[in-house]
């Protein structure tokens, strides 16, 4: 995990899910994907758009030409833990994992597009990746 990751995981566990690095605010999550292959967990603070009580993620990378390892980690292994902030606290939830379709990914990309203009800034450097898009679902 890189040092900034876990800075991001170290802040929001401390102010109750709140990040003021990088103005992420109450809109992260933090994912306990497990390692595809070596079956170890694996923490990514993620930013999440909640909706109707399960969240939305995007295997950006920041605009990377390859998927994040956690994408694979997903969909290896697609019931997993995640820390979400509540009431001023932090509490770990497990969930069910499942890809948006290709004929919802549009709708749901446009979300992502709404929530913070980076995402588009992403596309420039993907080298034409479409990002994959997964919805955390309350197991």
């Amino acid at each position: 995990m890189t040092d900034f990751n876990q800075a991001i995981i170290d802040e929001f566990r401390k102010n109750g899910g709140h990040v003021a690095t990088a103005g992420f605010g109450d809109a992260l999550v933090v994912l306990h994907s497990i390692g595809a292959k070596s079956g170890e967990i694996r923490l990514n603070p993620l930013m999440a758009i909640s909706e109707d009580g399960s969240w939305l993620i995007v295997g950006s990378a920041a605009g990377s030409p390859k998927h994040p390892a956690w994408v694979h980690n997903l969909r290896a292994h697609p019931a997993i833990d995640i820390e979400v902030p509540g009431d001023g606290d932090v509490r770990t939830i497990s969930v069910t994992v499942s890809e948006i379709p290709d004929d919802e990914w549009d709708a749901n990309w446009q979300k992502f597009l709404d929530a913070s203009e980076g995402f588009a800034k992403y596309v420039e450097t993907a080298e034409g990746r479409r990002f994959p898009i997964f919805r955390l679902t309350p197991a």
